[in-house]
């Protein structure tokens, strides 16, 4: 089962690792001026970058699978081996990926949504309540 091409997944990768990029050079010149203390500060780096990481949580959007467990450790780890050579384990994964959870949605935000055109739609749909307190 081929979900994407290599070439899509490519572009998805060097798409995230550009914004990545930037957005990293943006936290470090605020960091910069917040701290201001002279210190060094640490600035731990995973086995994946976080371009890589960004890149499997789009990919499993694009899958039928049940659960990320067996997207993760039963297509990226088997099948996608040669285009993410250092994944992590399962469960290192898992931890450190809402450490890119502000990345993923600043740069889902203009790829994704597109632009606003003034014109929302919002469901008011009625939510039955079982319990006064719910309310």
């Amino acid at each position: 089962m081929i979900l994407l091409s290599s070439d899509k997944i490519t572009e998805i990768f060097c798409a995230a690792d550009k914004f990545c990029k930037e957005f990293a050079q943006i936290i470090r010149e605020h960091r910069r001026l917040a701290i201001g203390d002279g210190k060094k500060h640490r600035n731990h780096q995973h086995e994946m970058a976080e371009s890589e990481i960004i890149t499997v949580l789009i990919l499993y959007r694009f899958g039928p699978f049940a659960g990320f467990r067996h997207f993760y450790l039963h297509y990226i780890k088997t099948r996608l081996q040669k285009d993410f050579p250092e994944t992590l384990p399962y469960s290192r994964f898992v931890a450190v990926e809402h450490k890119v959870s502000v990345p993923v949605m600043l740069f889902l935000n203009p790829v994704c949504f597109g632009k606003c055109t003034g014109i929302t739609f919002v469901d008011s749909t009625k939510i039955d309540v079982y319990h006064n307190k719910r309310i």
